[in-house]
This record gives C-alpha cells, sequence and structure tokens, in this order.
C-alpha cells in the first residue's frame, strides 16, 4: 500500500486545475489579490509622492505603476487560481487601447462641450505641458491600479457569488464611494461615479471579458479631465494641464465642487455607455445569472 508521498504526480487538465483554483476559497483570493496589487500600488505611490513633482518622474512612475500592477496581479492570479490572466493578455491591450483611450477622452470632452455652450466652461489661454506630461503618467498608473483592483479582483469574484448585475451594482456603489475620501467629495459625485464610471467601466469588462478596455477609457477619461481641459477630477482637484480654463455655473449642469463628472450629462452619457455595452455582453453570453447552479456551471466553464 502507498502512501501519499509514493504515489506518482498526478497530471490534471487546465479546466479542472482553474475549477481547483477557484474552489481555494474565494475569500480567500479575494484577499491575496487584493493585498499583492494595493501593496505593489502603495510602494510606487510612495515613490511618486518622494520625488516631489517632478513631471518627468512622475510620468515614469506612473507608467512603471501600471507595469508593475499588471505583473503582481497576473502573478497572483496564477498562484490563486491555477489559469492563465486572460483578462491581461497582452495580445489584446494594442487594439483594446488604442480606440478605448480616445473614446474615454471623446466622452469626457463631449461633456465639457456641453457645459461650453452653456457658458460655463471658459479657456483662459494655454496651460502647462510639463504638468500636463506627468498627469499622463499619473493617470496612467492610476487608471491600471484601480481597475485592477475593482474590476479584475473585486467584480470578477463577487460575481462568482451573486452573479452579474448584482455585482454590477454592488462594486459601483462601492467605486463611487470610494471617491468620497476626496477633498472636494460630495455624496451627489460620489453617486455620479457610482452611476456613470462604476456602470460604463465594469459594463466594459462584462462585454469584453478583458481588463484593457475598461482601462483605457478610465485613463482617456481621466486624462482629459485632467491633463487636457485642466477641471476638478472627482474632488480631488484642478491641476492646469494643456489648457487654463475656468469651470463656473450651476452645480447639475457643471458638477460644482466635484468636478464635471458630478454633471447630469456625465451621468446620461455614463449611462447609454453602460447600456451600450451590457447590450453587447448579452450578445455574447457573457452576462452571468443569479441562479446558483447555472451561474456555477458558467463561472466554471470560462477561464475569467
Amino acid at each position: 500500500m502507498m502512501n501519499n508521498l509514493d504515489s506518482p504526480a498526478v497530471t490534471r487538465p487546465p479546466q479542472q486545475k482553474h475549477t481547483e483554483g477557484r474552489r481555494w476559497g474565494v475569500g480567500m483570493r479575494l484577499l491575496w489579490q487584493l493585498l499583492a496589487v494595493l501593496a505593489a500600488v502603495v510602494v510606487a505611490r510612495l515613490i511618486s509622492a518622494a520625488v516631489g513633482g517632478h513631471p518627468w518622474l512622475t510620468f515614469g512612475i506612473g507608467l512603471a505603476t501600471g507595469v508593475l500592477a499588471i505583473a503582481v496581479y497576473a502573478w497572483v492570479v496564477r498562484r490563486t487560481e491555477h489559469r492563465a490572466p486572460v483578462e491581461v493578455g497582452l495580445k489584446a491591450a494594442a487594439p483594446a487601447l488604442g480606440w478605448s483611450a480616445p473614446a474615454g477622452i471623446a466622452l469626457f470632452g463631449a461633456v465639457i462641450a456641453l457645459i461650453a455652450l452653456g457658458g460655463y466652461y471658459t479657456i483662459n489661454g494655454l496651460g502647462d505641458p510639463a504638468t500636463a506630461l506627468g498627469l499622463l503618467g499619473f493617470m496612467a498608473g492610476a487608471a491600471v491600479s484601480e481597475e485592477l483592483i475593482f474590476r479584475g479582483i473585486l467584480f470578477r469574484i463577487v460575481e462568482e457569488w451573486t452573479g452579474t448585475w448584482i455585482a454590477l451594482v454592488l462594486v459601483g456603489l462601492l467605486f463611487g464611494l470610494v471617491h468620497l475620501l476626496n477633498a472636494n467629495a460630495t455624496l451627489v459625485g460620489a453617486l455620479a461615479i457610482a452611476i456613470e464610471a462604476g456602470g460604463m467601466l465594469t459594463a466594459a469588462y462584462i462585454a469584453t471579458r478583458k481588463l484593457w478596455v475598461p482601462i483605457g477609457l478610465h485613463f482617456g477619461w481621466n486624462l482629459a479631465a485632467s491633463a487636457i481641459f485642466s477641471t476638478e477630477l472627482s474632488g480631488s482637484g484642478a491641476p492646469t494641464g494643456l489648457l487654463d480654463a475656468t469651470t463656473s455655473g450651476p452645480a447639475l449642469l457643471t458638477g460644482g465642487d466635484f468636478g464635471p463628472e458630478a454633471s447630469i450629462y456625465a451621468v446620461v452619457f455614463g449611462v447609454l455607455a453602460t447600456t451600450a455595452f451590457m447590450w453587447v455582453a448579452y450578445r455574447r453570453g457573457y452576462v452571468v445569472p443569479v441562479r446558483g447552479s447555472a451561474r456555477k456551471r458558467m463561472i466554471e466553464a470560462h477561464p475569467w
């Protein structure tokens, strides 16, 4: 009679290994993945704070933050789920970012255009290209790290418990509420973020089952708000990017102290984008049902 140490190694098929990885414990996977990615982001943020706002260093550290966060995410997913992290597969990165980042810029640009048509956004002149460069790197790192945390870890794992729609609402609300930590945050602004960004970015992940589209949309949106149009960004301040501009007027239209993300225009565009992405997700069969048995079969049949 052989004991376990004498038994020959058994080669498990990839799908069986993947299923066993998921059964390792949803809560433990959530914890370890969050800790790993958050540790990488915190280290990068501390280094960024130490450089004193130097534009070129901020740019480089921001890009390095994104690369490091993706590498850590891929490593911890392999370790805790025994599968390839297809949601951050590099092959899909360039095509997805190539259209989603400009789309994010265009969406925020459309919000600014409507505010400007009402006479509430005024361009005073050119801003500071050096600051805009630093913001480009910083926003890249922020978009990557936030999408890995909220869509790659929180939504994806909560979806296994609840199905797509409940997870979308819960993680969207959490994403909005986190913005209450910003200096000029408002409850209205946080709820607006939950609806427009929490909904749109999560739906973009559901429709593609890749993280590159939400990363691109998030990056383009934030880049437009800060480095291009120089508006208040989620209540965290209004840096001077490429344009020296002023926003003032009714909070319903301009977003007030929180910035244009709390504008009714931003909420409408976000809802429309969310609806479009969810329609695509349904067409592709990517929406996980609430019912336990059907949810389990669907989750175990896919690598995401």
